[in-house]
C-alpha cells in the first residue's frame, strides 16, 4: 500500500518533514504543552502511565482497527476508545476497549458530540 507524502512539523518554524503532525524532535514538547494547557487536571489523573501500559497491551493484541476490519479493511490501529467512557463510569477493562484508526476514532467522537 502506498504511503501518504511526508508533510512539515506543524511545530512553528521547524522545517523537518514528517509522517505525522509532529517531528519526533517536537512531539513530546507538543504533548507535554497540550496536557499542561489544554487538558483538565482531572483527565491527568485518568490517564497516566498505568493507561499508557493497558493502552499499548491492547493494540499489541489488537494491532488492526475493529470498525474497519468489520468493513473487510486491514487499517493499522492508532488509539484506544472506550466503549463506555470514564467519565460515565467505564474501566479500563479488555471487553470496555477497542482499537481503532484515527478516523474512525473521529468519527465516533463526532458522533457522541463530544470533541
Amino acid at each position: 500500500m502506498p504511503k501518504k507524502p511526508r508533510r512539515p512539523c506543524s511545530y512553528p518554524g521547524c522545517p523537518n518533514l514528517t509522517d505525522k503532525q509532529y517531528c519526533p524532535e517536537h512531539e513530546a514538547l507538543a504533548r507535554q504543552n497540550y496536557n499542561k494547557y489544554e487538558r483538565s487536571p482531572e483527565v491527568n489523573k485518568t490517564y497516566g502511565r498505568a493507561w499508557k501500559r493497558i493502552r499499548d497491551r491492547y493494540v499489541a493484541a489488537h494491532p488492526l482497527c475493529e470498525m474497519c476490519q468489520k468493513e473487510g479493511r486491514l487499517v493499522p490501529a492508532e488509539e484506544v476508545h472506550h466503549k463506555q467512557p470514564i467519565s460515565k463510569g467505564g474501566t479500563h477493562s479488555q471487553d470496555n476497549l477497542m482499537s481503532l484508526c484515527r478516523s474512525c476514532h473521529n468519527k465516533i467522537h463526532i458522533e457522541l458530540g463530544d470533541r
